[in-house]
């Protein structure tokens, strides 16, 4: 028998089925944006491993149990986004495939992906080095300690509405709306990690600061470079939505870039005052807590560069009145229509 002797039906081959879309077959790498290409291939090389970070030089002895119980917390509400993070662009990564977006936009999702675990592998090794069980699953004793562990309750109540709600908005928004939202993420995570590298007296602390920022900012190049090529030729309905997730941008990251602004949140009326005092044990800790002035500032900075980058484009900037920047009034957000992403 000629094993090499193809079996062609009379009147040629039968043409497959068409697959159904949203799917992500049929596979294709298709190349259009040379410049993400360049900076997927750059972040290969810039991987680095948390576990080689010098953590034996964390020492909890080194701490009070009040400052260590204040990092726990610090971590613990960072990982509110930072351990989103890998689950927001897996979705997004898998959403990308299905829409079958070219071969780098998948690409650099799936190093965003990779990077954000990394991020949250850091929190998990900071709060089990200096608070076995945290951020959760210890009992509390003091009332410093029963504080702590009902406010990461409230946080995480609140991340899981957010959670719900970009299950469904990632399928609904368009790449401009979504990308907007992660450009947020990623600048606040850009000053927000600068701040901390340079603030922090602790060399663990120091070296991962400064990897992450570093993530961070490759992460808004990606961001920026996909939106300059998706916002020519914008709707005004499509605008409109920008106008409201840079509201709800700055509303959801302000947990932990600053404080959660009044009236979105859902939170009780002892959460603030109480993230306070836990903030300040962070703080005088050496972790590089800004002071809350110092993180209004920083805000301010990151919130021009956004307002820069969007009104080249015909998008209207939302008023941010706890930083008394002026701009279009964005009322009655929901948080089912919040991108959670950091």
């Amino acid at each position: 028998m000629d094993d090499r002797k193809l079996t062609i039906p009379e009147g040629g081959f039968w043409p497959a089925p068409d697959v159904p879309q949203p799917n992500i077959y049929p596979m294709e790498w298709h190349v259009e944006t040379d410049k993400l290409a360049a900076i997927y291939e750059k972040s290969k090389r810039m991987v680095w491993n948390p576990a080689d970070l010098p953590w034996d030089g964390l020492r909890p002895e080194d701490f009070t149990v009040d400052q260590r119980l204040g990092i726990m917390y610090w971590f613990s509400v960072l990982a509110n986004f930072d351990a989103s993070g890998p689950a927001v662009f897996a979705r997004a990564t898998i959403q990308a495939f299905e829409k079958h977006e070219e071969d780098p936009v998948r690409k650099c999702f799936f190093s965003i992906t990779r990077d954000e675990m990394n991020h949250e592998e850091c929190c998990q090794r900071t709060i089990a080095r200096l608070w076995p069980g945290g951020p959760l699953d210890w009992e509390p004793k003091t009332d410093l300690e029963k504080a702590a562990h009902n406010n990461i309750g409230w946080l995480y109540h609140n991340g899981g509405r957010y959670w719900n709600g970009y299950n469904t908005a990632v399928t609904r928004y368009t790449l401009p709306v979504l990308f907007t939202s992660f450009m947020m993420g990623e600048m606040a995570a850009s000053t927000l990690f600068r701040g901390m590298a340079s603030g922090t007296e602790h060399p663990v602390f120091g070296e991962m600061f400064q990897r992450i920022g570093r993530d961070e900012s490759r992460h808004l190049q990606i961001c920026m470079t996909i939106l300059e090529n998706e916002w020519p030729g914008l709707t005004d309905d499509t605008r409109g939505l920008i106008t409201k997730q840079l509201r709800a941008g700055f509303v959801f990251l302000s947990m932990i870039l600053w404080e959660p602004p009044e009236g979105f949140w859902d939170l009780p009326p002892y959460f603030l005052p109480n993230h306070r005092v836990l903030m300040s044990y962070a703080r005088d800790a050496g972790l590089g807590v800004l002071s809350f002035e110092e993180q209004a500032e920083n805000w301010r900075v990151a919130m021009a560069r956004v307002r820069a980058i969007v009104e080249r484009w015909g998008i209207a900037f939302p008023a941010i009145p706890e930083l008394d920047i002026d701009g279009v009034d964005v009322a009655n957000i929901d948080p089912q229509d919040i991108i959670p992403v950091f």
